[in-house]
């Protein structure tokens, strides 16, 4: 069922990185944005594919992660992701499309999680290092967001949002990443 899935697709930030998440799975989450809706049916976004060791490292070194844990500088080696889907737009189709973005990426986490794969949504991105590494014509096409992909290596669990509101994810004694979520009816107006 699709709230099994959900529950199941966490933002990982830790990862067997020693797991490899093959080129075709990486396809097949491709194929999975490709059916999804888009604004004016434009398809405008387009996707770079890494799963080589070098390439990765090279992409990890222009990440941030994870800023509510000040701490925290990131997965130590061993524990990075096994692959990314850096997503961009092309400008010469369409511009500012985070709700195609937005939609993509949810599928294909979605599509992630029942590979078995975990991941993690990236934003903060060094763009300008990153389009040098991969060749991206910086005029033609935007960097949106890159996915963290490999098979989880740490616990995530959902929380009940504490008395003072704060929704902060953090990490309990146990090193369990813990995100707090709002209540049903704090949902519904």
């Amino acid at each position: 069922m699709l709230i099994d899935l959900l529950n199941k697709n966490r933002s990982y930030r830790r990862f067997d990185e020693g797991y490899e998440i093959k080129y075709n799975d990486l396809r097949d989450l491709v194929a999975l944005a490709r059916l999804t809706p888009s604004s004016v049916n434009w398809q405008p976004l387009r996707f770079i594919l890494v799963n080589d060791r070098e390439k990765n490292e090279a992409l990890f070194e222009n990440l941030a992660w994870a800023g509510l844990l000040k701490e925290w500088k990131g997965p130590a080696e061993g524990e990075r992701p096994s692959a990314y889907v850096i997503i961009l737009t092309d400008n010469t189709v369409a511009k500012n499309m985070k709700t195609d973005v937005g939609i993509v990426a949810q599928t294909m986490m979605l599509g992630a999680a029942e590979k078995g794969f975990g991941g993690c949504m990236i934003g903060s991105v060094n763009r300008e290092n990153v389009s040098k590494i991969f060749g991206i014509e910086t005029e033609r096409y935007t960097i949106d967001l890159v996915l963290a992909l490999g098979k989880p290596a740490e616990d995530v669990m959902i929380v009940d949002l504490p008395d003072n509101g704060c929704t902060n994810y953090y990490r309990d004694e146990n090193d369990v990443h813990c995100v707090p979520k709002r209540s049903i009816e704090d949902f519904i107006l």
